[in-house]
């Protein structure tokens, strides 16, 4: 079964830029539509940004022109670019299919953005 490892998050002031990947085990990992989601403190994990098996994307409003979601097949691997980032994006970022998450959730990513 496919799973997924999340990488790339950390400490970053407010302005700034972080790029996060997910990483699968599996190569059929790349026919899928899979999102990053966005899971802050007492909140629902979220979604931020789709792409799908032909690349297009989709992104929420509150991230849109600022994340850029894309895809490397060859590595398996979905990448979120974060620039211009705000205090409200922190939190733990997961990836898994979309819009129903199949995948076995791993173990995420937390993202600190500092004022």
């Amino acid at each position: 079964q496919v799973q997924l490892v999340e990488s790339g998050g950390g400490l970053a002031q407010a302005g700034g830029s972080l790029r996060l990947s997910c990483a699968a085990s599996e190569s059929i990992f790349n026919l899928y539509t899979v999102a990053w989601y966005q899971q802050a403190p007492g909140k629902q994990r979220e979604m931020v940004a789709i792409i799908n098996g032909g690349g297009g994307t989709n992104y929420a409003e509150s991230v849109k022109g600022r994340f850029t979601i894309s895809r490397d097949n060859a590595k398996k691997t979905v990448y979120l670019q974060m620039n211009s980032l705000k205090t409200e994006d922190t939190a733990v970022y997961y990836c898994n299919t979309y819009p129903n998450p199949i995948i076995q959730w791993g173990q995420g990513t937390q993202v600190t953005v500092s004022s």
